[in-house]
């Protein structure tokens, strides 16, 4: 089985002049979690080589089992410093995608025509395709064979307007995940704040926020085999 991970370029949140990137728990998780059943990972990035990471995500507090493994992990840092670049790929050659979160992806990701073909290849292909907490920005400007946007009328989730409320970034994003995928006409749903939250569709796989990122790996494994 080969697998597609696509992460941000992305590290600039808005105008604070603070970083961000991708969340790496939303990243370690689903890695080692298809790694360790012998999956093949590509990991991909609007403009390949190191991909940010968000220093947010590197706090102690924000440490999962998965992340303290990349941390000790010298291959699995050497795939995120050396990321290839997204147009050199072809949804031919995978058997799902997989998107990460972490703020960046609203910037980068939602409006990157590469990454919008890619997700449309691999939907008309109906292979498996899968977003987790910020990731589902991607899907924004992304239609189905029909020429609607892919999430109408099909069962989602994402980070909720509350956990942007929370972490203090409604007033920095350029759009808010969950108002998003409703404005594109998805069926949106969530628990509580934190919790873990993954619905499948289709093909389409979509988690709530980084608590859900080894679930959503997990369905995504489950339709795969």
């Amino acid at each position: 089985m080969k697998v597609l991970f696509v992460l941000t370029s992305h590290d600039k949140l808005g105008n604070t002049g603070e970083k961000t990137g991708f969340w790496i728990e939303e990243f370690a998780a689903p890695y080692y979690n298809l790694l360790d059943k012998g999956v093949d990972i590509t990991v991909a990035t609007p403009n390949g080589g190191k991909a940010p990471i968000d220093p947010n995500s590197e706090g102690e507090d924000a440490q999962t089992e998965d992340s303290k493994r990349y941390y000790k992990d010298e291959a699995a840092q050497k795939v995120i410093n050396n990321t290839v670049k997204l147009e050199t790929l072809n949804a031919e050659n995978f058997d799902a995608v997989f998107y990460p979160g972490g703020h960046g992806p609203l910037w980068d990701l939602a409006e990157d025509k590469t990454s919008i073909s890619l997700i449309e290849a691999f939907n008309k292909q109906h292979k498996p395709i899968g977003f987790v907490c910020h990731a589902p920005a991607a899907l924004k400007n992304v239609k189905n064979e029909n020429g609607e946007p892919l999430v109408k009328g099909k069962k989602v989730t994402g980070f909720t307007n509350t956990e942007e409320e929370a972490v203090q970034l409604t007033n920095v994003v350029p759009f808010l995940v969950e108002n998003m995928l409703k404005e594109n006409g998805g069926i949106y749903s969530k628990t509580d704040d934190w919790g873990v939250h993954v619905l499948k569709d289709g093909n389409l796989i979509t988690g709530q926020n980084p608590a859900s990122s080894n679930k959503a790996s997990e369905i995504l494994y489950d339709s795969l085999k």
